[in-house]
């Protein structure tokens, strides 16, 4: 198995790579796993452990054979869960650039049909209902082949992605995100102290201070690099994690609320329609019977 770590820069970049379609794969715990954005678009295969994506301003939960595809310069993270153990590989990823499809198309026209999905995936995309065995003997595939033959392996993928109906797209706002690695460093303290601390009173002047900014200067760059206002953020951090107790959980509402860092059951169920569309009590109700659906579909 290559040694793909020697071949990124600290700024999450590939390096020494003269082919379209690159790969790299990390373990946990591993550096690489922090709040970052590059020039690649990357297709993003999780293969073990669980916990929260964060993909410009979305947030959500991840598991094995979640497929995301995120765009140049789009930030994104995956955080595991707190009691996660270490594994050898966590994450697969194909990576390739704008630039070899949109000259490639005019010499092999063909090549126009990935376009359309390159676009989207500047909000992000996760891929919906592929076969997790299917995904894992490609990714490997593409791991084990270089030059021509490893182009070949990723193509008829990259064409199914394109042309298949079952996807969504992620974040609302589409960020371009060109600060440097210092700044980004920053973000990604701000994230891992949220995600770690959501359930306590988390506010915007001493998250600042942890990081050395002043509460105006830190607003702003928050919202630029997230898309979310700093209180948004914490917000959905914590509807995150009370949806995954309400599908997950026979816990009371209000006992939920109080776990992930509300201080009164109004004010969540407030900010959980306004993120969701739907009350608390409605959302695990609508979640109960898509299992049993599921699982009556499987029987």
């Amino acid at each position: 198995m290559p040694n793909t770590a020697k071949r990124i820069t600290p700024e999450y970049e590939l390096v020494n790579e003269n082919e379209t379609i690159r790969y790299l794969e990390h373990g946990y715990p591993s550096e690489l796993i922090r709040w970052h954005a590059h020039d690649d678009y990357e297709l993003h295969f999780i293969v073990a452990t669980s916990g929260k994506v964060f993909v410009g301003d979305f947030i959500g939960n991840y598991y094995p054979g979640q497929l995301i595809l995120t765009g140049p310069r789009l930030p994104h993270n995956w955080v595991c869960q707190n009691d996660q153990s270490a594994v050898e590989t966590r994450d697969m990823a194909i990576r390739f650039d704008h630039e070899s499809f949109s000259i490639g198309m005019k010499i092999i026209p063909e090549l126009a049909e990935i376009i359309p999905m390159l676009t989207k995936a500047k909000s992000g995309i996760e891929f919906l209902d592929f076969d997790q065995d299917y995904l894992t003997e490609i990714f490997q595939n593409v791991r084990d082949s270089s030059g021509l033959s490893r182009l070949m392996i990723a193509l008829p993928l990259l064409q199914k992605l394109a042309t298949t109906p079952n996807y969504r797209l992620l974040s609302t706002v589409q960020i371009d995100l060109k600060s440097n690695e210092t700044l980004q460093r920053k973000i990604n303290t701000v994230v891992d102290h949220v995600t770690q601390n959501y359930n306590q009173d988390i506010t915007l002047s001493s998250v600042a201070g942890l990081i050395g900014m002043s509460d105006s200067h830190f607003s702003r760059f928050f919202k630029k690099a997230t898309g979310n206002r700093f209180i948004e953020f914490v917000n959905r951090v914590r509807i995150s994690r009370a949806c995954s107790l309400l599908t997950e959980t026979d816990q009371q509402i209000a006992t939920i609320c109080f776990q992930v860092g509300f201080n009164n059951v109004a004010n969540f169920n407030r900010r959980f329609h306004e993120l969701k569309g739907v009350t608390p009590r409605d959302f695990r109700t609508q979640s109960n019977i898509h299992i049993e659906g599921s699982m009556t579909i499987r029987h």
